[in-house]
């Protein structure tokens, strides 16, 4: 089993001391990855399964925030959970993957696309809501198919996504993962059919999230792809157990995600300290 932590913005703060410290104290402490959720725009009365999001929340660009990580860290892999991939533009976005990735000497992995829950953001983007899946299958690709582009440049023609001859480079250090996060049967299709990875996400019952992670392999074998080869990703939580862990093994999951409570670094600390003792990590 994997062990990444979440930096949320939106409760730590925009502290660049702060993320700097949790990042390092993660890394001696053996978890292997860091991740960063994004929010783009934020409004009175958005609403996620019935909680309130305050607009007020300084949630970070979330590269932006893995870049300055990966400078400040050695070995934890870059993570984001998720990027709003329907909300890029793609051209522009394979670029500062692929520049991040070489920065970091190849710890971008861990990259993980979501098609947004929240129909003011859509619309503060200029994106229709009911098109955001689609755009999300076309988004991701076109990424690859930028990375995989040679001096002679790639087409893409879709419906929401069109270029001609354009060449991207730099290109990332290796093939870049996708990863598909989401708590739906689309997202789980989404991941068989293209992703590298699938991170369900929260609200879901045991029975509904064991239905997902079997619609994503039974989507990868009907397309022809090696479901094995997907890895399942999962939130956990930061007083859980070695019983706790083995159990979520036992059910396919590859790796746990979890967040600290304390606002404050020292109690952040000492969270992430318990949990990689409780669990030998490292």
């Amino acid at each position: 089993m994997k062990f990444g932590v979440t930096y949320n913005t939106g409760s730590h703060g925009v502290d660049p001391d702060a993320m700097i410290a949790v990042a390092r104290h993660a890394e001696d402490r053996g978890f292997e990855s860091f991740y960063v959720p994004e929010h783009i725009a934020l409004y009175p009365g958005a609403n996620y399964y019935g909680m309130a999001i305050p607009p007020g929340l300084p949630i970070a660009d979330p590269l932006e925030c893995l870049s300055f990580v990966a400078a400040v860290t050695e070995r934890i892999l870059l993570g984001t959970g998720v990027l709003l991939l329907p909300y890029h533009q793609p051209v522009v976005l394979a670029k500062r993957l692929a520049t991040i990735d070489l920065l970091s000497k190849g710890r971008l992995r861990l990259l993980t696309v979501g098609v947004g829950s929240l129909p003011g953001e859509a619309a503060a983007v200029g994106v229709d809501y009911a098109t955001r899946g689609r755009r999300a299958d076309e988004a991701i690709d076109a990424l690859r198919l930028l990375w995989a582009g040679d001096e002679d440049g790639v087409s893409f023609d879709g419906q929401f996504i069109s270029f001609s001859a354009a060449c991207s480079f730099p290109k990332p250090s290796g093939p870049l993962p996708v990863h598909v996060g989401g708590s739906s049967p689309a997202a789980a299709r989404r991941a068989g059919l293209r992703g590298d990875g699938y991170f369900n996400g929260g609200r879901l019952t045991d029975a509904e999230r064991a239905s997902q992670i079997e619609l994503m392999r039974a989507t990868a074998r009907d397309a022809g792809r090696d479901p094995a080869a997907l890895q399942v990703t999962r939130w956990g939580s930061i007083d859980m157990t070695a019983a706790d862990v083995a159990r979520h093994a036992a059910n396919g999951v590859d790796r746990l995600v979890v967040a600290t409570d304390p606002a404050d670094l020292p109690g952040q600390r000492a969270q992430l300290s318990a949990f990689a003792a409780r669990l030998t990590l490292g």
